[in-house]
């Protein structure tokens, strides 16, 4: 289920997975129009047999039901697709404010410590995963670091795992690694920010030349407008779900992950501007929410 670059737009292929790309096509009334679907999956290099296969899969897993059959079908999404759409929008949203300089650091390490007892081991390893997916560095066993106010977000993950009384929380803002105090090094060493940093220039990459054909074309096919929407939710969600959204302070300048987003930021205006409202799927509004709250503050 591979993607390729959207008609005359460079830079690199961008791989979409076929279920991305029915999901990225639900509308406001959870429906997503087969027609529309099989129309824009070849501008992903997507074959018909794929997409059937896709639906096949995700009807038979309970996330879509399917009104018809081919081209004529409709697809509903069920109630727990709805749920798990789009990205976090407070997770961007304050990604956007570091980027404006709205969410300085104050200094302040977040640790938790965890000693969840073998009994509990499918408890234990999902609280390590969803540590991780916070931006958490494990600095040794059972101890995880965050620079990032993460503590009501930790207590809620290890409360649905029923592990919560095995938590100790605590901040500090005298963090020293053998004789390192420096906090710009301790983060480059705890954080692989090297490859974080080579996925957003990945996605800037992929935003570069999209935006120049949105900005020297006004009049785009509404389907190629639907390809490079799809395209670059799916390079923002690469490179957004593993960065651990240091702050500005912690990481070496320009980062390239403020220029990306402000790329994606720019192609996202157009493609609204540019689309009217009864021909934007879901995928506008969620990103809409996602890449732009920064502007009410500026």
């Amino acid at each position: 289920m591979t993607g390729t670059d959207s008609p005359r737009c460079a830079g690199p292929a961008v791989q979409v997975p076929t279920r991305t790309l029915v999901e990225a096509l639900i509308r406001s009334d959870h429906t997503v129009d087969s027609g529309e679907l099989y129309a824009i999956a070849p501008l992903l290099g997507m074959t018909d047999q794929q997409v059937r296969l896709c639906v096949k899969r995700l009807v038979s897993e309970g996330r879509f039901t399917q009104e018809g059959r081919g081209r004529a079908a409709v697809l509903r999404a069920t109630g727990a697709t709805e749920q798990s759409l789009g990205p976090d929008v407070g997770f961007v949203a304050h990604a956007f404010r570091q980027d404006a300089g709205l969410a300085p650091w104050d200094g302040i390490w977040h640790l938790v410590a965890f000693a969840v007892p073998e009994s509990a081991r499918t408890a234990r390893d999902a609280l390590r995963a969803a540590l991780t997916r916070l931006g958490g560095a494990a600095v040794q066993g059972g101890l995880y670091l965050s620079a990032n106010a993460w503590e009501p977000h930790v207590e809620d993950h290890a409360r649905r795992l029923g592990v919560l009384d095995h938590l100790t929380l605590l901040t500090t803002d005298d963090l020293r690694q053998g004789e390192e105090r420096a906090p710009a090094a301790l983060a480059r060493a705890l954080w692989p920010q090297d490859e974080i940093a080579d996925r957003y220039r990945r996605l800037a990459a992929v935003a570069r030349p999209r935006l120049r054909r949105l900005q020297q074309d006004a009049d785009l096919p509404a389907p190629e407008r639907l390809t490079i929407a799809v395209e670059l939710a799916a390079e923002f969600t690469r490179a957004m779900q593993p960065d651990p959204l240091l702050p500005p302070e912690l990481l070496p300048r320009p980062w390239p992950g403020a220029q990306a987003r402000e790329l994606v930021a720019r192609c996202w205006s157009l493609l609204e501007e540019r689309t009217p409202e009864n021909g934007r799927v879901s995928l506008f509004h969620l990103y809409r929410d996602a890449v732009r709250p920064a502007a009410a503050d500026g």
